[in-house]
């Protein structure tokens, strides 16, 4: 998803884009109408095989900055930048990071951040590119190395995409991509690895937003392992709160939804849709901001029951 501000952020939508073409995962929504519009089909695509791997004993090959950023192709083949688009596109806490180089190789590294930050959802090859050429010049730069994964997740390659989150959480000491890095974890076939990263981070330490992700990104993993109930449970958190929307709302009622579906519970999942729906209807044009609902679905429902700690 494209920051207005200039930064690229996590696909829109919730983690599980990877099988969006299978009911379990319940797709990731395209963004070309606030996130509501029609599911992404991405069901046959294949995670990439990780050639991160050193064959050369140890050493570090020639050509191969630190990080294990390859020097693919020579900078003079980098993509295109706009004569439109400038440094300041870039938001201003990114561009603080690039503090530490030279006044060009920074504007530079900020311009292809900005290109990238505006093709992810329209052209993520081309977006993919940007990120590239910024992590030649910067591969030491946190902001960097998310932007490389967050699109390189959106192509697909979940391969890529963990190797760059473990970097950027390394350089960044932050865990606001964990449900991106469990989701690729799920993309490469390891549910059960999925789970234990999910597990290694206390939820009280992360924003809202990103616990909710998290659950999302749990409960298809436990979807990808036959444990419907155990996805539900999953989903039962705080934040699944059917008389208030909150920017995340719309997503977590569609988690929510989906496993229900999963489970047979198909009248209590329609309900849970028209909360989604409603929800994002609220939330448009006020997505800072918590709106009380009307709820129209039944009001004997309690899915607060027990809070799942994983």
């Amino acid at each position: 998803m494209s920051d207005p501000a200039g930064r690229a952020r996590r696909p829109t939508g919730r983690p599980g884009a990877r099988r969006s073409g299978d009911a379990r995962s319940g797709g990731r929504r395209s963004s070309g109408t606030g996130g509501r519009g029609r599911t992404q089909d991405r069901s046959s695509e294949r995670p990439a095989r990780d050639r991160s791997r050193d064959r050369s004993g140890g050493r570090e090959p020639e050509g191969r900055e630190r990080f294990d950023i390859r020097q693919v192709r020579p900078r003079h083949d980098d993509p295109e930048l706009p004569d439109d688009v400038e440094p300041k596109h870039l938001d201003r806490v990114a561009r603080g990071q690039l503090r530490t180089l030279s006044k060009e190789n920074a504007d530079t590294v900020a311009r292809h951040l900005a290109m990238a930050a505006r093709l992810i959802e329209t052209d993520p090859t081309l977006a993919h590119r940007h990120a590239l050429a910024a992590a030649r010049r910067a591969g030491r730069i946190a902001v960097v190395r998310e932007t490389l994964a967050i699109t390189a997740y959106t192509m697909g390659d979940f391969a890529l995409a963990l190797r760059e989150l473990r970097t950027y959480r390394r350089i960044s000491g932050r865990d606001d991509q964990l449900p991106m890095m469990v989701d690729s974890e799920r993309g490469l076939g390891r549910p059960g690895r999925a789970l234990e990263l999910g597990r290694s981070v206390p939820r009280a330490s992360l924003p809202a937003e990103v616990r909710v992700e998290l659950a999302i990104a749990m409960s298809g993993a436990r979807l990808d392992l036959g444990q419907a109930e155990a996805a539900l449970t999953e989903l039962q958190i705080p934040e699944l709160d059917p008389d208030r929307a909150h920017p995340y709302s719309p997503a977590l009622f569609d988690a929510y939804a989906t496993v229900l579906e999963e489970l047979g519970r198909h009248e209590e999942a329609g309900r849970w849709l028209q909360r989604s729906e409603l929800a994002a209807g609220a939330l448009a044009g006020d997505e800072d901001e918590d709106i009380v609902l009307i709820d129209t679905a039944s009001e004997e429902e309690d899915p607060q029951g027990t809070e799942h700690h994983g």
